[in-house]
């Protein structure tokens, strides 16, 4: 059997590659039709993340107890799969102020100019992501996330096997049920969303799945590690205008506090909003907050608890 027979009848037995005879002519519908169509194929994604939660927060729980302890969370997909990671770890820098490369990191098969551009063949190799990861530095200490709609993939595949040879926490999240990728790592996530409206391209409903898995473990990962209070960005990085001003209002949500003593309290605590809502909260001056922080990990409730008497 030749490989071009093999990864056919591979493909065939995907359901994200599934053909769908009913829109077989759906390029004739008008344009709304197709919208709708296109609408309700979405609307299915929510639900086939729900049947995953149980194995969503098991790894959550997982890359949150690695973290706690200094290691990182490392993304690795090719194509779509990987822009996502790359995505979901550039946004949490200004979000929970995570140092860039360092705490959160996306890796694609293919660098950075897989980004904007196809890099044909960097998908194949699963010595290519074994390398990456080893440029990286990953150890035991680290979490690896390979994402790959089929669960098939050699890079992501590579990448888990890789990282869980090395001891790190491994999780495969893929959009096809009983993948190899998922079997190769200790936490596998299997979104089944079905076929796609146009046969094959995973950029619809399994990259959309993809992204709503993401945004659930990097953000309740954080939560976990104590970078939000209540439902607020409390360690949000004020890199711009737009970010001074929301953090202005986080303080002003969390304390109740008037405008002039949010302001004097950011300019006491140079812009950082978790020492601002210490101090108020717990009357308190910006060393000492600081300090409480630092003595707690970071975790605004429990210096809040250890500043009460």
């Amino acid at each position: 059997m030749s490989q071009y027979t093999r990864l056919r009848r591979e493909l065939e037995t995907l359901t994200t590659e599934a053909f769908r005879p009913e829109l077989a002519e759906i390029d004739r519908l008008p344009t709304l039709e197709i919208a709708r169509t296109m609408n309700a194929e979405d609307a299915t994604v929510p639900a086939a993340v729900a049947g995953q939660l149980p194995a969503i927060a098991a790894a959550i729980d997982a890359i949150a107890a690695r973290m706690a302890e200094g290691g990182r969370l490392v993304y690795a997909g090719a194509g779509t799969a990987g822009r996502l990671g790359v995505l979901d770890a550039s946004e949490c820098p200004p979000t929970f102020n995570t140092t860039p490369g360092r705490e959160v990191v996306g890796i694609i098969a293919g660098g950075p100019e897989a980004m904007v551009t196809s890099v044909e063949g960097a998908e194949d190799s699963r010595e290519l992501a074994a390398a990456d990861l080893d440029r990286l530095g990953v150890t035991a200490a680290d979490c690896v996330v390979g994402i790959s709609a089929s669960g098939r993939t050699p890079y992501a595949l590579g990448a888990v096997e890789h990282a869980r040879a090395l001891g790190a926490l491994t999780v495969g999240l893929s959009c096809n049920a009983g993948s190899p990728l998922a079997a190769a790592a200790d936490h596998g996530i299997e979104v089944v969303v079905g076929p796609e409206l146009l046969s094959g391209s995973t950029r619809l409903k399994a990259g959309t799945a993809q992204k709503l898995v993401l945004n659930m473990l990097s953000t309740i990962t954080m939560i976990r590690l104590g970078k939000t209070y209540g439902n607020l960005m409390v360690d949000v990085r004020a890199s711009n205008e737009k970010l001074r001003a929301r953090s202005r209002r986080i303080v002003a949500l969390a304390t109740g506090a008037g405008e002039d003593a949010v302001e004097a309290a950011l300019t006491a605590t140079e812009g950082e909003v978790k020492p601002a809502i210490l101090t108020l909260l717990a009357h308190v001056d910006a060393p000492t907050a600081a300090r409480l922080l630092t003595e707690s990990g970071g975790r605004l409730r429990a210096a809040l608890d250890a500043a009460r008497p």
